[in-house]
């Protein structure tokens, strides 16, 4: 894991816990655990959408897991659970989240992922989080 994008998702989740949202992600290792460490540092509630049967794989800092027993197919359902997305660096699973988002019209920040239409760029963790609620709010 990039200790650099570990940073991002961590300064990411602990915005969004400062603004009273809930972060909602993989709850595995690598940005997921580093979003929900953020929030948790910061008094913020977190939600584990797990790939497998058992909510023993969450990582540490998850207060509600969901195991699913769908494997990446809980991508879909992250997305369907969140109201916006802040996609953070990123291989397959993270690409198949933008795509999921992009199709359900919500909200996309992206810092240091994918170069695709319709993810508003940006490179601070603050700025990303703040956009998404203002979106959210009714802004742009």
């Amino acid at each position: 894991m990039n200790r650099k994008f570990y940073e991002i998702a961590y300064r990411a989740g602990a915005e969004i816990a400062k603004r009273g949202g809930v972060v909602v992600c993989g709850g595995l290792s690598g940005v997921m655990e580093a979003a929900a460490k953020g929030a948790r540092d910061n008094g913020g509630r977190t939600i584990g959408i797990l790939p497998g049967r058992n909510k023993s794989e969450a990582n540490k800092y998850i207060d509600t897991a969901i195991p699913t027993g769908i494997g990446e197919a809980r991508n879909s359902v992250i997305v369907n659970t969140a109201d916006g997305v802040i996609a953070v660096d990123g291989k397959e699973g993270t690409l198949s989240e933008i795509a999921f988002t992009l199709n359900s019209g919500k909200p996309i920040v992206g810092i240091g992922t994918y170069d695709i239409k319709g993810i508003i760029k940006e490179d601070d963790p603050a700025r990303a989080v703040e956009r998404i609620f203002k979106i959210l709010e009714g802004g742009r």
